[in-house]
């Protein structure tokens, strides 16, 4: 088994699977964690493209979303942060969140004559009148 296909399973095992389990929706990869668990000393940049690579990120349906970590991006303190595709397809869109809200008020607004008339009561009485000073 060649270097990049052992990183390439040592990461799913030990990283994808687990964050796929307890259904995380995003999880990180430190390699310097990756280059001691393997015993790859001198293999940092091996480690860092085989986490980069298409091959990776297809075969675990990934999407690499961050990378922290120096410009030269060849370091144990290199940090990738990646994302589950099929959770970003399946997660229900933010408006929908903002259309159960919608209503909410309603009856509390009703017995105040309406939100309208709620506003205009409130904005009517916003600024002191010269009898309250």
């Amino acid at each position: 088994m060649r270097d990049a296909d052992r990183i390439r399973e040592y990461a799913k095992e030990k990283y994808v699977l687990p964050a796929r389990q307890q259904k995380q929706r995003r999880f990180s990869i430190r390699v310097g964690d990756v280059v001691r668990e393997l015993r790859m000393n001198r293999a940092v940049p091996a480690v860092c493209s085989a986490l980069r690579t298409s091959e990776f990120r297809q075969s675990n349906d990934l999407q690499l979303v961050d990378v922290s970590g120096p410009k030269s991006g060849q370091s144990t303190t290199v940090i990738y942060t990646y994302e589950f595709a099929c959770a970003k397809q399946s997660s229900p869109p933010a408006e929908g969140s903002w259309s159960r809200l919608r209503g909410a008020l309603k009856d509390v607004f009703a017995d105040l004559g309406g939100g309208e008339a709620y506003l205009r009561a409130e904005r009517s009485n916003f600024y002191a009148t010269k009898e309250d000073e």
